[in-house]
């Protein structure tokens, strides 16, 4: 008989983001599989006989491809039993949530989806900003900074990611913004536009930079660092 898989959002890192729902899976179950982001603190919450495997990827190293994730998560299913995929952020956003589902309708495995505080709100919160303003930034974007083999994505909507009353949040795009940048000022993008680079949001490593688009982007092509972070981009991408 399978067994039941529960996509938990674990936020962006600190274990008191996560919503009751998801502190409830994480202590009722017999397996999780989690991200590399989803470590730490949030796995001190896990039930102490859980069987944890580690299924995390991250830019520059070797990482599990996402079939064998998928197939994984399957193989643990079919024998029974609570299993969490534990997700960075919100299982939703950039988390190819949707190849394991597949997976998982194919095999007949039922599931749930528990939605977690996604990184562009955590790191607004700390920040001290809001993500829209009624006046000038009524529009929110999302979207993702590499492709599957780590490049700038190709055919992105520049007219829509220059618009200046727009605040645009960019995920993993650490080592491809230079490249976007410039592309967005050549779309007409200020070079002066807000930037706010911040790294391990909610995390004892948190650091909030201020910056502009071109100021942040000479910056990057300098010198990426190591720790995990997202840009916001627009009016109110300014650290208080």
């Amino acid at each position: 008989m399978n067994g039941f898989v529960s996509f938990v959002g674990s936020g962006p890192g600190d274990p008191e983001l996560l919503t009751i729902k998801a502190l409830k899976r994480l202590k009722q179950a017999d397996v999780v599989l989690y991200d590399d982001l989803s470590a730490g603190g949030i796995l001190d919450e896990v039930n102490a006989h859980a069987t944890l495997v580690g299924v995390g990827k991250r830019a520059g190293r070797h990482s599990p491809k996402q079939h064998h994730v998928s197939q994984l998560l399957v193989d643990y299913a079919q024998q029974g039993g609570k299993i969490v995929r534990l997700k960075s952020g919100d299982p939703g956003i950039f988390g190819r949530l949707e190849e394991e589902i597949e997976a998982l309708d194919k095999a007949g495995v039922p599931f749930e989806i528990i939605p977690g505080v996604t990184s562009a709100s955590a790191a607004a919160a700390a920040a001290s900003i809001p993500l829209t303003r009624r006046l000038n930034a009524r529009r929110l974007q999302f979207v993702t900074g590499h492709d599957i083999a780590g490049a700038l994505p190709e055919n992105l909507n520049m007219a829509a990611l220059a618009d200046p009353e727009c605040t645009t949040v960019i995920y993993m795009p650490k080592r491809t913004f230079p490249a976007l940048a410039k592309q967005l000022m050549e779309h007409g993008l200020s070079q002066d536009t807000p930037a706010l680079l911040a790294e391990s949001v909610s995390q004892p490593g948190q650091k909030l930079t201020n910056s502009t688009l071109h100021d942040l982007a000479r910056k990057l092509e300098k010198d990426t660092g190591t720790a995990p972070g997202l840009i916001l981009l627009g009016p109110l991408a300014l650290r208080t």
